[in-house]
């Protein structure tokens, strides 16, 4: 019989524990799709953060090693200074990204370091109660902002793409989105090209993925990507921001 679908060599068979509707275990399988396919599985070491996504060192079928809030880049750095062959990326969310960790993704994109970032934005703090995060739109209701967002207040949302786009060192810097099939297939070429620039020396890279939070969001699955198409993307353009190669 011939295969036509299998699971990806670079996930493990430890089932996931996120969230019914959740989109990080499709953005864990087209990470683990490009690392394989690429072939460079055996000597990639991810570094998983503080968040939904603290287990996903259970989940990818390479070395891993967990962070402090906010410190991937730092410890990545590390990781690939120390180990320059091997392949290092940081798997985070806004919260840990673009809060806690702000300095050290800057700082990171400011050196060059020759890491690949897959970002996480799901508008919200996850894991600890669904807290108003730097990336939650302007209206968004959370728990700490229950009336939503207020931008006279709170100020209005952070856009990691096109802030770290400005920065010389970047070489790659893309915004992608996984809420329907054609935008997964270009999620999926966007994250294996920011992996490819890694394996070749050209520095850092990082990809946005707008993702669900069904459960703090308070909608259904089917819902929850809608309110992605709806208001996130206005909120969020989908594109490259920076290519170091001048591709789209």
């Amino acid at each position: 019989m011939k295969t036509v679908y299998e699971k990806s060599p670079g996930l493990t068979d430890v089932p996931m524990h996120y969230c019914p509707g959740c989109t990080h275990g499709i953005i864990h399988k087209l990470v683990a799709e490009s690392l394989a396919e690429l072939g460079v599985l055996g000597r990639t070491v991810a570094v998983a953060p503080v968040g939904c996504a603290v287990f996903a060192y259970d989940y990818f079928n390479c070395d891993a090693q967990e962070a402090a809030h906010g410190r991937a880049p730092a410890v990545a750095t590390g990781i690939k200074r120390v180990h320059p062959d091997n392949i290092v990326f940081t798997y985070q969310g806004d919260g840990d990204l673009a809060s806690i960790g702000m300095a050290e993704i800057v700082h990171a994109a400011m050196r060059g370091e020759n890491i690949t970032v897959v970002f996480v934005n799901n508008a919200i703090y996850g894991m600890t109660g669904g807290q108003m995060a730097p990336t939650t739109l302007v209206g968004q209701p959370t728990t700490t902002s229950p009336l939503g967002r207020n931008r006279l207040g709170q100020g209005a949302p952070l856009r990691i793409c096109e802030m770290l786009a400005t920065i010389d060192a970047t070489a790659y810097i893309a915004r992608v989105s996984v809420h329907s099939i054609p935008r997964l297939n270009v999620a999926k070429r966007a994250i294996k090209k920011a992996f490819q620039l890694q394996v070749e020396n050209k520095g850092f890279s990082l990809v946005e993925v707008l993702s669900t939070c069904p459960t703090n969001w308070g909608l259904s699955p089917v819902d929850s990507l809608r309110w992605v198409e709806q208001n996130m993307i206005p909120a969020y353009p989908l594109g490259v921001y920076k290519d170091i190669e001048g591709g789209t």
